[in-house]
């Protein structure tokens, strides 16, 4: 199940579970996409993996209580800024091979 975590780990920005800014690599590493998609570069810090967008959980029970109310998202921050300078070569280096052969 995912923990819905609550803001991008790199600017702390406020990731509501509604969020369609809110994206996620393989491992759950949250970003929002303004980070991902500029300052990362598409390149997840911790792992090196790619994003995809993070998934929305309904509000509503629709079917076999399978919504918020029942599996709420996650409240625990992980902020962890990455260190742009280090990150840079890093996702030079890795991002040159495309994301579905890392």
């Amino acid at each position: 199940m995912l923990e819905l975590r609550p803001t991008c780990e790199h600017c702390n920005r406020n990731l509501p579970p509604e969020s369609t800014d809110a994206v996620i690599c393989s491992f759950e590493c949250t970003f929002c996409r303004d980070c991902a998609d500029g300052l990362l570069a598409g390149v997840c810090p911790n792992c090196g993996g790619g994003f995809s967008a993070r998934p929305i959980r309904p509000r509503i029970n629709h079917r076999g209580d399978n919504f918020l109310g029942k599996y709420p998202a996650s409240t625990q921050v992980k902020h962890r800024p990455a260190d742009l300078d280090t990150h840079r070569e890093f996702a030079e280096r890795v991002g040159r091979i495309p994301a579905p052969q890392r």
